[in-house]
């Protein structure tokens, strides 16, 4: 059955990568719904979180895959409970809309705030699951809506502290070059992989 599910990569910082790691996903006729890349609290590894809706069976062999990859660190699936998420979006409306005071109540009942007010517009920060976004763009727009944006997922695992402490002992080994400390685990990549 499909579902929503969050994949954790852990990355070195390569040039290409990105396009490596996407094209496994486009090659099984997979879209990743949200894509979001970040340095993690350690030098020089990323951290990827990629947004898919599809099957458990199918994602797993997708993250071994992924995995295979000379710069990969690990990777994981995860399902909506193993994590904690968020995500932010921005609402730029019709500066008119402050004269209704029912916006200003939209906007408290909504946890949102305004981060700029200018003669012709002002901008709405808020950050929740994605429904929550979707579902303020939707009483906005009644309000002069103007312009939205989201960001993708950011998620934190909450399994995750032994793989932390993992790589911080990596670093500790080879601070220039986490990866060689795990590079053998690595050297047997598929021809497909070596392709992409």
């Amino acid at each position: 059955m499909q579902k929503e599910y969050t994949i954790t990569v852990y990355t070195e910082d390569r040039i290409g990568i990105t396009s490596r790691i996407t094209v496994i996903f486009t090659r099984r006729g997979i879209n990743i719904t949200s894509l979001t890349t970040a340095e993690t609290e350690i030098p020089g590894v990323y951290k990827f979180i990629i947004t898919v809706l599809s099957e458990k069976e199918k994602l797993v062999k997708i993250v071994g895959q992924i995995e295979r990859l000379i710069e990969i660190h690990r990777a994981f699936v995860h399902e909506e409970d193993e994590v904690v998420y968020q995500e932010l979006a921005l609402y730029k409306i019709s500066t008119k809309a402050l004269q209704n005071g029912n916006i200003e109540l939209l906007i408290r009942e909504n946890n949102a705030r305004i981060l700029t007010i200018t003669e012709d517009y002002f901008v709405l920060e808020k950050t929740g699951h994605q429904q929550e976004l979707i579902d303020l763009q939707a009483k906005l727009a009644p309000y002069g809506l103007i312009e939205y944006s989201k960001s993708g997922r950011v998620a934190i695992i909450k399994w995750s502290r032994r793989f932390h402490d993992h790589l911080k002992e990596l670093e500790t080994q080879r601070p220039d070059n986490l990866k060689q400390a795990t590079y053998k685990e690595h050297t047997e990549v598929s021809a497909e992989e070596e392709s992409i």
